[in-house]
């Protein structure tokens, strides 16, 4: 019963992590718990939670990591909103830190100034640095020829 009562504080504790660590430590003390319901010893118990919860950290959470990686990171090619993080746009109409709009591959967007003190003109370009939901973030192109 305690190996259960573990197991279920660690995924609660993992809701509040954003790590994937503590959650196969809860998979190794379900684990133990499952070994004590078959009657196994105190200690038999133990290196099942040890066993469990090794090996997923060891073999599991690579995986998972790897599939948290961003495109720049992991040499993929970016889509959706990561493909337009980095981006040249062209401002339509003046960009401050509450308004503004500017065109990124022909789609029209909302768009704020990435500091606020910075104001963009129709007709500059600007690079996005981020995107927040359905507004660019943007800031002066250092290059605006490409």
């Amino acid at each position: 019963m305690l190996w259960i009562v573990l197991a279920i504080a660690l995924a609660i504790a993992e809701a509040f992590t954003a790590t994937f660590l503590v959650i196969f430590f809860a998979a190794g003390a379900l684990a133990a718990g499952g070994a004590a319901a078959l009657g196994a010893p105190l200690l038999v118990q133990a290196i099942v939670f040890a066993l469990v919860s090794g090996l997923s950290v060891g073999a599991i959470r690579p995986i998972i990591m790897r599939h948290q990686q961003s495109a720049a990171e992991s040499g993929d090619t970016a889509f959706g909103i990561e493909a337009i993080e980095g981006s040249q746009a062209m401002v339509l109409e003046e960009v401050t830190a509450d308004h503004g709009l500017v065109k990124i591959d022909g789609e029209l967007w909302t768009a704020r100034s990435f500091d606020g003190a910075e104001t963009y003109a129709p007709g500059d370009r600007v690079r996005v640095i981020k995107v927040k939901g359905a507004t660019a973030i943007v800031w002066r192109d250092d290059h605006p020829n490409l």
